[in-house]
């Protein structure tokens, strides 16, 4: 299979990035963000020609499940290489790089059969929206368990460790805050634009997806709103994100899982 080599290197790159990006934390090896994104940048690369060759096929994308799970993950580490160079983010990696090295042995251990043909304009902008607001929405997950570790150590007056490692709190929160913003502005289009651009958003294959999303913006909007308003932060902003990153889980994946392992629908 041409894909197994590229997906051994990605998947030993990933856990490598994620495995040291880990011992730092714990303060077992010293930092070194620059081999990180070298290992993350060596991986993407693999993890790119993965996926085009997953997804792209003669009569239409290929969009199922584990395909799904690799763009995202592909999507969600490029963001996080690059938010990197700016944003103290590379910590998240904890958690992506792992990930990412399991949506890829996911699409090419099981590949789904799915396709997406006849596929519009219109639909690709839904598309590629709705995996980029899911992108910035679980970085923003991770930064929060991050954040709510964070809180619960120096509320029991831990600071050693990873508590000396991580941003200062303020810091945390503000990350936290910045990337709920972009993922909102994206999930708001990638809504907008599946009323517009798909038919019958409502159908009953995709009424759980829409619904779940729609409760997602709602959880998110009103965290929004609430630190705005009312000063919401710390552990309430952190089960407001987790909760609406679960349902949007619910809404990219779930839906998927049962389509396609359930009821066998094949698009």
């Amino acid at each position: 299979m041409p894909a197994l080599p590229f997906a051994l290197v990605a998947i030993v790159c990933y856990l490598a990035a994620g495995l040291w990006q880990s011992l730092s934390l714990a303060r077992r090896v010293a930092e070194r963000p620059s081999w990180v994104r070298s290992a993350g940048l060596i991986a993407l690369g693999c993890h790119t020609f993965i996926i085009a060759l997953a997804i792209i096929g003669p009569h239409g994308l290929h969009l199922g499940l584990t395909q799904s799970a690799a763009l995202v993950g592909w999507l969600v580490v490029a963001l996080l290489l690059a938010a990197s160079l700016f944003k103290p983010v590379l910590n998240a990696g904890v958690c992506v790089f792992p990930l990412a090295a399991i949506t890829i042995v996911g699409v090419v251990g099981m590949p789904s059969r799915m396709i997406e043909s006849g596929v519009s304009p219109g639909l690709y902008f839904h598309i590629l929206s709705s995996i980029a607001a899911f992108s910035f929405l679980a970085i923003a997950a991770v930064q929060a368990a991050l954040l709510g570790f964070q809180h619960h150590a120096l509320k029991r007056r831990q600071t050693s460790g990873i508590v000396q490692v991580l941003p200062p709190l303020t810091r945390m929160e503000q990350l936290l805050f910045e990337l709920i913003w972009c993922g909102m502005l994206l999930l708001t289009v990638a809504i907008v634009s599946g009323f517009v651009f798909v038919d019958n958003l409502f159908a009953q294959h995709l009424a759980h997806k829409t619904i779940l999303s729609l409760l997602a913006w709602l959880i998110f909007a009103g965290l929004l709103a609430g630190h705005h308003l009312l000063g919401w932060r710390g552990p309430k902003a952190v089960r407001w994100t987790l909760a609406g990153a679960a349902m949007l889980v619910l809404a990219f994946f779930g839906t998927k899982f049962v389509l396609e392992y359930i009821f066998h629908y094949n698009a």
